[in-house]
């Protein structure tokens, strides 16, 4: 016959068995409370393998006396933008941005009808304006970039971010950021990470909106930029921007670009492209716990599904080296449950 629970007298239960069950109480409600930190934790991320790295990777680097412990003013994690915060197709956001500012200012210059790239982005002829390749790109950004003061390209740029449109989904384009990615920003802080933008889209296209957007302040912000001069117009003070490259933030100019504006090595790099990987092989030429992270566009009916043979965004060579050198990768379709947030 059971015996009643009330009726067991705890003074009869030996020292050893009611430490066993002490301990196996604890790790009981352990394992309860770890499962619940994880659900609470990145909510738009599924409860895959990809989110326990992440997950794992912090509790270590953040474990005071830990062997993986790295002290708050290292704690260095860096983001590229286009394809990693936010979308990147039909094209790269800041050259559609560059398409409209060459509309805008066609009236004041009539001869781009008859003069290439010109011409095509006036027709809207994509494969016209690729076929212009680099020297074309080159003669649109002066176009648009170049000649006037960063306050006046600042109140362009914030301008169109907030009045443009993206020309598939019809959402503006600060609507088209990545919900898992938001909150994963939100937790590296939350843990004493200071978070970068390094992305090969331009500096001074990106600081006036991403602090609104992302929480990152325009300090905080490294990208390809032109060159400044510094000039007196009608008696006040101004920074001219000149149709000269300063860095071209893609590739090998990442880490250089982190190097001249972070001056620490990143413990933590995000990126989805081949144009990431030169950033994403920094960190771990460091000493300690280090993470890299590769978000993979493979969800067509939410987003986009391209890799390798895209024309932006291309990821070839880094998602082959993936599993060699530890990245995570990143299963749009797979490990996150929604991809932008839902409009308030």
């Amino acid at each position: 016959m059971a015996v009643p629970i009330t009726s067991v007298n705890p003074v009869a239960i030996k020292p050893q068995t009611f430490w066993f069950m002490r301990t196996h109480l604890i790790a009981l409600f352990g394992a309860f409370a770890l499962q619940h930190v994880v659900a609470e934790t990145l909510p738009s991320w599924k409860d895959t393998a990809t989110k326990k790295a992440i997950i794992e990777f912090v509790g270590k680097v953040t474990k005071d006396g830990g062997s993986d412990f790295v002290p708050p003013a290292e704690r260095i994690a860096v983001f590229d933008n286009d394809g990693t915060l936010w979308s990147e197709q039909p094209a790269y956001f800041q050259a559609l941005f560059v398409f409209d500012r060459n509309k805008a200012l066609a009236p004041e210059h009539p001869e781009w009808k008859e003069k290439e790239p010109f011409a095509s982005v006036l027709k809207g002829d994509m494969k016209g304006v690729a076929a212009g390749g680099k020297e074309g790109l080159m003669q649109l950004l002066a176009a648009t970039h170049t000649g006037m003061t960063t306050e006046e390209f600042t109140q362009a740029a914030t301008e169109w971010i907030n009045t443009a449109k993206h020309p598939k989904s019809g959402k503006p384009y600060t609507e088209m950021i990545f919900q898992p990615m938001l909150e994963l920003l939100g937790y590296l802080r939350e843990n004493g990470f200071k978070t970068y933008i390094v992305s090969g889209g331009g500096i001074e296209f990106m600081r006036p909106w991403v602090e609104k957007t992302y929480g990152i302040p325009p300090e905080q912000v490294v990208g390809s930029y032109g060159k400044l001069k510094y000039e007196v117009r009608d008696g006040k003070p101004v920074l001219i921007k000149l149709p000269e490259i300063g860095l071209v933030d893609d590739h090998e100019g990442k880490p250089v670009g982190i190097q001249t504006f972070i001056g620490r090595r990143p413990i933590a790099a995000f990126g989805n492209s081949d144009g990431d990987k030169e950033m994403l092989e920094w960190p771990p030429a460091g000493s300690g716990a280090r993470f890299g992270l590769i978000v993979h566009h493979d969800d067509a009916d939410r987003e986009w599904a391209y890799d390798r043979e895209s024309h932006v965004g291309k990821l070839d060579k880094a998602l082959d080296e993936a599993k060699e050198k530890g990245w995570t990768v990143v299963s749009m379709k797979n490990d996150w449950s929604v991809i932008y947030p839902e409009k308030k």
